[in-house]
């Protein structure tokens, strides 16, 4: 199953916002209120005019609604787990790494009034453009599927691994995805956002907890 609206084609630029600067912004493209989700974040809405938007290189963004609450969201992760600890670990609680980003995501949408049985899940990324001997957008895009196995979590849509950059558009209250590849001239941006933002959490400390569900 590899399936999401994808027009192959390239966007004009890289959208660099996507990691650094402004949050909302009005996309007179789509006659909406656009939501930029940063790596380690998340967003929930139940909210019909909202776009939740990201750019991912190595990254992955799972994008999750309860259809019949009207609420989802999207998250953005770069790395699976912290190395040497386990799925809820201290070590690894930091919205940084899958497994918090996933329960912490899940877990808000359950509070506004969701259902686990009812989640319709998509998952994006996982682009290996890192050029990294470890491949961590692959070993991404290995967690979010195991992971949503492991939970009993079914995948509605996805579009993970290759090779080019992705920018994922995202509509919690119909579930609409629109995605874009972005071509190998605009790689680079990608990458050195990417870059920056990796160094930037090796050095920071972990921070904050989460209620496993």
């Amino acid at each position: 199953m590899n399936s999401a609206h994808n027009p192959r084609r390239s966007a004009r630029s890289v959208d660099t916002d996507a990691f650094h600067g402004t949050r909302r912004y009005y996309d007179p493209q789509f006659e909406a209120t656009a939501v930029k989700v940063f790596p380690g974040d998340h967003y929930v809405c139940a909210s019909e005019q909202e776009m939740l938007v990201t750019v991912l290189g190595s990254c992955v963004a799972a994008c999750i609604r309860d259809p019949l609450a009207g609420v989802g969201g999207m998250n953005h992760f770069m790395l699976p787990e912290s190395a040497g600890a386990g799925w809820g670990s201290a070590a690894s609680d930091s919205m940084r790494y899958g497994n918090v980003a996933m329960e912490r995501l899940i877990n808000d949408i359950l509070a506004r009034g969701g259902s686990r049985q009812r989640l319709e899940i998509k998952v994006f990324g996982g682009g290996n453009v890192l050029k990294s001997a470890t491949n961590i957008g692959h070993r991404n895009a290995d967690f979010v599927e195991e992971y949503l196995l492991a939970e009993n979590l079914g995948i509605a849509a996805k579009h993970l691994r290759g090779s080019l950059p992705r920018r994922v558009h995202y509509w919690p209250s119909s579930g609409r995805v629109m995605l874009l590849e972005l071509a190998r001239t605009e790689q680079d941006a990608v990458v050195r956002e990417e870059t920056s933002y990796k160094k930037k959490i090796q050095v920071e400390p972990v921070a904050g907890s989460v209620e496993l569900f």
